[in-house]
């Protein structure tokens, strides 16, 4: 019995206005941001079309947002080919078809939502963030993470144990709604900790060591 074996992933550069959307696609996109993030670095995530029917299966946000640059007349970002008309050529990720459409639909919807579902590690992300902020503003500020966000992740993690912090090589202790009994929304650990301040670039509180 002869093996079938699927055709192989491979990256082909196609006209903007010829990558075709899906009939269906339930997925919002904040344009603005991720015009934003492509001005800044470039289209990174390519798009992928679906072989057997030649429409865009993922990529729906970065082909809208790059039809709005063009039209502004932004500069082409990086990772995109202009042609000798003046068109925008975008790579696109080819090789992979559909049984049928609902089979397109549904890993459309995966690809979407399933890098989302393993959210962040506080203690982690909390680092980054302080990293970014301290050292580089702009970047910070792309992030666009809305203040509660940054403010509710923050409060998962003792402070004092990040970089800095005077208990950096201790387990992370983190902070969640139920951690204590004593009624003052403290957990028991947190007595003595070093006091906050705000950090000058981003505005949030970190620990007063840093």
């Amino acid at each position: 019995m002869t093996e079938t074996i699927a055709a192989p992933r491979y990256i082909a550069y196609v006209p903007l206005t010829d990558l075709t959307p899906a009939p269906r696609n339930p997925k919002r996109h904040e344009l603005e941001l991720i015009i934003a993030s492509i001005d800044m670095h470039g289209l990174v995530e390519i798009p992928v079309v679906d072989e057997r029917t030649q429409k865009t299966l993922h990529g729906h946000g970065r082909r809208e947002s790059l039809l709005e640059m063009q039209a502004r007349g932004m500069r082409t970002p990086s990772g995109i080919v202009v042609d000798e008309d003046g068109g925008w050529l975008v790579p696109i990720l080819r090789g992979w078809s559909s049984k049928n459409d609902a089979e397109a639909e549904a890993l459309a919807i995966k690809l979407n939502r399933l890098p989302g579902e393993g959210g962040w590690d506080p203690r982690e992300f909390a680092e980054v963030l302080e990293d970014l902020a301290t050292n580089d503003a702009e970047l910070f500020d792309s992030l666009a993470i809305p203040h509660e966000e940054i403010d509710k992740m923050l409060g998962l993690v003792d402070p004092e144990t990040l970089p800095g912090g005077g208990r950096e090589d201790e387990t992370a202790l983190l902070h969640l709604p139920d951690d204590g009994e004593r009624g003052d929304g403290l957990s028991p650990d947190d007595e003595g900790r070093a006091p906050h301040t705000t950090c000058p670039a981003c505005g949030h509180l970190f620990t007063s060591g840093h």
